[in-house]
């Protein structure tokens, strides 16, 4: 049970925010030690106060990464840990790429053990949420660069030729009722997020956009599949279309998935 709920992957960004929370209590300790003398100059409490807040602050540290490794071996965890373990995630995660680059682990590496960890967070927390508030978002690149119909403010323009992954994608959102949006960046992202205001993400992206969209939109519970990228970065980009399904049907309740199913047969036939 453990190797399987720390793949390689997770691994990555596991040992490295462990590793930096270490570091983060010692570092906390070494600042309490240097200014005790002058603290306690100033009033005999200070150091005492002082070294009080330090204690909360490593524990804190500490039992968030306690709680994402327990989160991920399937470790039942009340939802005030889970919520501070995700926390703990985001603050860690610049202190991990730093550490990446002393270790010679590439920044794309340690994006994907991120991804991979955020994306088991979410499966343990088991979300369910109707289809409707489900929304799925990606990036303008994985439309055809020579396709004339703009998507990015409505994506019902897509004519589902078959040329990109766009018209499946579409499909998948009538499906199941579930919102669909391109964005051209981040900026519009958010403020795809903020019109649609859904209960949970299926996002489709590369590592560098994933990552910060998930820091982004925090609370909210996101799914992240990472694209294929056959032509090189932001250019016609594409996604297994079976692995958004799962994404989605994943959020989606099992009833109201089985629902969706049923229709789409009787449609087909």
């Amino acid at each position: 049970m453990m190797e399987d709920a720390l793949k390689p992957k997770k691994r990555i960004f596991m040992a490295l925010t462990s590793v930096s929370a270490l570091i983060g209590a010692i570092m906390v300790y070494m600042v309490w030690r240097v200014t005790v003398p002058g603290l306690a100059q100033i009033n005999w409490t200070l150091p005492i106060a002082f070294g009080v807040f330090s204690v909360i602050i490593v524990i804190a540290l500490l039992t968030g990464v306690v709680g994402i490794v327990m989160a991920l071996l399937g470790i039942p965890v009340m939802k005030l840990l889970f919520v501070w373990a995700w926390k703990a995630i985001n603050i860690l995660f610049p202190f991990a790429v730093v550490l990446g680059r002393i270790f010679n682990i590439p920044r794309e590496r340690i994006e994907q053990s991120f991804i991979e960890v955020s994306n088991n967070l979410v499966l343990q927390h088991k979300v369910k949420v109707p289809a409707k508030r489900i929304l799925i978002l990606t990036p303008h690149c994985i439309q055809r660069d020579t396709c004339v119909h703009k998507i990015t403010r409505n994506v019902e323009n897509c004519r589902q030729c078959g040329g990109c992954c766009v018209g499946s994608m579409l499909a998948l959102a009538h499906k199941y009722g579930c919102s669909f949006a391109v964005a051209t960046g981040g900026t519009l992202a958010r403020q795809m997020v903020k019109q649609a205001r859904p209960k949970a993400i299926v996002a489709v992206a590369c590592e560098r956009d994933l990552t910060s969209g998930i820091q982004d939109v925090f609370p909210l519970p996101v799914l992240g599949v990472l694209n294929e990228r056959p032509f090189g970065p932001c250019f016609n980009t594409r996604v297994d279309i079976n692995k958004l399904e799962a994404a989605i049907l994943t959020f989606m309740d099992d009833e109201e998935a089985k629902e969706k199913h049923a229709k789409t047969d009787q449609q087909a036939s």
